[in-house]
């Protein structure tokens, strides 16, 4: 009885906590150290293992990046736009990982009010650009199968760039929407059960009881979600049509190796994010609540380039000349 009190008094005291200092992000559902407890005491693995993460997804990228800018022959639109998902990928990852890190390097849960806003912002801007990127990916490989007549003309140099200039302003402009939205309500704790500033733990410490102005931008965001996926599904349809048309065996393989790979890297993306926000959020998250936003924050970023270059011939083929060519010059 007497502890239930006290757990009840200390709710009531974290109700009253000002947010305008630090924000404490826990691994574990207990308080105290870190060290001093089941999860606590797996802070090297925790630290060895988002490095390995982060060093593979940033050489990955890295590589993808370094191979189609230097390649004149992959100076394509769908090159072009592979460089600006792994650009979204490298940021994506670089928003949250790193400071997990060293948060536990330096044996501390904190990170400041304006650094979660941060997170948030570069979160949100990076996913939302990351999806408007994959519309843009699968109208690309459309007009390539179902138009390919038209396709210099349609898929520009200019075109191109305005509509991945569209994709990068459009996620801004929603990030700056939510993340000013979220961050406008008042906090009645600083405990966020999770690695990283992350929006369901956010809402769930809010003291306020109405959400319009969230519930509208969700719904906004996930309405311009199910149209785009709506239309990538539409697309896909037409494309399959087409390639099945395609009399050579050779014509088709080339075909379904450009495409399945977008597809692999749509389904990760969807599957992931919805597995992260769709759940319900509990007041004391376990560690698979903590797995899955792990996964959906580290894992898109190092599959993406494998996806992409496995069965990518001319990308692989492109690697290897500017491989041989480094050493041949050193």
């Amino acid at each position: 009885m007497q502890n239930n009190w006290n757990q009840s008094a200390k709710f009531e005291q974290l109700k009253k906590m000002d947010t305008s200092s630090n924000i404490t992000t826990r691994q574990n559902q207990q308080p105290g150290d870190l060290k001093n407890d089941a999860i606590g005491e797996l802070w090297i693995v925790h630290i060895v293992l988002f490095l390995i993460i982060y060093l593979v997804a940033l050489i990955e990228n890295i590589i993808i990046i370094t191979v189609i800018v230097c390649s004149h022959q992959l100076h394509s639109p769908m090159y072009f736009f592979l460089v600006n998902l792994s650009l979204q990928d490298l940021g994506s990852i670089s928003v949250t990982v790193p400071k997990s890190m060293l948060n536990s390097l330096m044996n501390t849960e904190a990170i400041s009010y304006s650094g979660c806003v941060c997170q948030v912002f570069f979160l949100v801007f990076f996913m939302m650009s990351h999806f408007f990127l994959l519309f843009v990916m699968a109208y690309d490989h459309y007009v390539a199968i179902c138009n390919p007549l038209h396709y210099e003309t349609i898929m520009s140099k200019k075109a191109c760039i305005q509509m991945a200039t569209s994709v990068w302003m459009g996620g801004l402009s929603y990030s700056m929407l939510y993340t000013g939205n979220l961050f406008s309500v008042k906090f009645c704790s600083k405990i966020i059960y999770q690695f990283f500033c992350e929006i369901p733990q956010l809402l769930k410490i809010s003291c306020s009881t109405s959400y319009v102005a969230e519930e509208w931008l969700i719904i906004v965001g996930s309405s311009l979600a199910f149209i785009f996926f709506v239309l990538i599904v539409f697309s896909y349809v037409r494309i399959f049509k087409a390639v099945l048309q395609i009399p050579s065996t050779q014509g088709k393989q080339k075909a379904f190796s450009t495409c399945l790979p977008h597809l692999l890297v749509i389904c990760l993306f969807l599957v992931s994010g919805n597995f992260a926000y769709l759940k319900p959020t509990s007041s004391f998250p376990s560690t698979s609540d903590i797995l899955i936003s792990t996964f959906y924050c580290v894992v898109p970023p190092i599959m993406n380039p494998l996806i992409y270059s496995m069965r990518n011939k001319e990308l692989k083929m492109a690697f290897w000349n500017l491989f041989f060519k480094f050493f041949s010059i050193t």
